[in-house]
């Protein structure tokens, strides 16, 4: 599926291929210039700027500013002022120019799901998907912007021969409080998208050979986990679990009595020595084992729900994908093949300055942000 973005404005905008000219007048007289992407996450800020040249990509800057656990909680902001200063000086760090960015949301404030209509011309969607929204989205209609995206043809069809359409629905007060928020950092936001949709796009370009198989993007963040199932540039099935990192640092000080900065602590100690012992690899494992449990859930409700093949991979991205004994748990529950996902596999990372061993510690964390960074203008 091509780039997804939700109109800040609150009108119909369906997704637009990333590779497809534009018709519209302002388009084709604009620059199609690469917005930086912007992922701000409840443990930390990730930024990833890249450059087009001929259909490839390289890495123009990269950053990553952690955040205090109280500065957002479970996706929402709770100390603007601070929030806004780490960005300016991720941007100030960075040595970023470009102000203009891409946004993403995730969570209980956006909807994702996927809605059967019968044919119709490309005039009638915007109103018969608002029609079908108000069925489906348990918001007030009112108090959400809505997008959609047709499917392709090849995409599994329902009995009546349908098209298929995924249609999201976010929450107005999140799209402000997030585009808000990077105004007063002095950006500008260009394009709000779903963290599950910006992965997609990272995977349809770092990983071109695997676009045939049915993949399963599941991206570990400090609060929520997505899982995005995607075949041939298509999403298949999505779902936002509130499951993520701060569940192994809450089991941490429930089981050893441990403050959050000594549990975080020892999470880290025990992973720069590249194994988890005694009762805290239990408690570990212990987790790893529940975020194993809830991607199987999510992949069987998938299979009982499509006609499509049976799972083929599963990519992990986000701050926890390298948890020690995670890989391995997800492969012996899933039974196919499992890996750490690399964002930058198909980017050339060698034309920038940036620490190979800092790429290497936070590359899986950055698959959001190259999947906005792949943002241009006019999407």
């Amino acid at each position: 599926m091509g780039p997804m973005s939700l109109s800040l404005t609150g009108v119909f905008k369906s997704g637009a291929f990333k590779r497809l000219f534009e018709t519209d007048l302002v388009s084709m007289l604009t620059p199609r210039r690469q917005l930086v992407g912007l992922d701000i996450g409840s443990s930390a800020i990730k930024l990833v700027q890249l450059k087009e040249s001929k259909g490839r990509y390289s890495l123009q800057k990269f950053g990553v500013k952690l955040l205090d656990p109280e500065m957002i909680v479970d996706g929402t902001v709770m100390d603007e002022e601070r929030v806004v200063s780490s960005i300016r000086e991720l941007i100030e760090e960075t040595g970023v120019k470009n102000k203009q960015v891409a946004i993403s949301i995730s969570g209980h404030a956006v909807i994702v799901k996927k809605i059967n209509l019968p044919p119709m011309p490309d005039e009638e969607l915007p109103g018969q998907v608002k029609l079908a929204a108000e069925q489906y989205i348990p918001f007030d209609i009112n108090e959400v912007n809505i997008d959609f995206h047709v499917l392709p043809p090849d995409s599994p069809p329902d009995e009546q021969g349908d098209m298929a359409v995924i249609l999201v629905a976010a929450k107005k007060d999140k799209i402000n409080e997030l585009t808000e928020l990077v105004k007063a950092a002095g950006l500008v936001p260009m394009v709000m998208d779903v963290d599950a949709f910006a992965i997609e796009n990272m995977h349809a370009v770092s990983y071109p050979m695997g676009q045939d198989e049915v993949t399963a993007l599941v991206n570990i963040g400090a609060s929520v986990m997505n899982v995005n199932i995607v075949r041939r540039g298509s999403s298949l099935f999505t779902r936002d679990v509130p499951l993520g990192g701060n569940r192994y640092t809450e089991s941490i000080q429930r089981e050893m009595g441990m403050s959050h900065e000594e549990a975080e602590e020892a999470k880290r100690q025990e992973r720069a020595n590249g194994s988890w012992q005694g009762p805290l690899g239990q408690v570990m494992d212990g987790v790893n084992a529940e975020v194993a449990a809830e991607v199987a859930r999510t992949v069987d409700y998938f299979r009982t729900s499509s006609a499509t093949a049976e799972l083929d991979r599963v990519l992990v991205c986000g701050g926890v994908a390298k948890a020690r004994g995670l890989v391995q748990h997800l492969a012996d529950r899933m039974q196919v093949p499992v890996e750490v996902a690399d964002p930058f596999g198909e980017i050339d990372v060698t034309r920038s300055e940036i620490d190979p061993d800092m790429l290497a510690e936070f590359g899986p964390s950055a698959a959001v942000g190259v999947g906005l960074a792949l943002r241009t203008v006019g999407d």
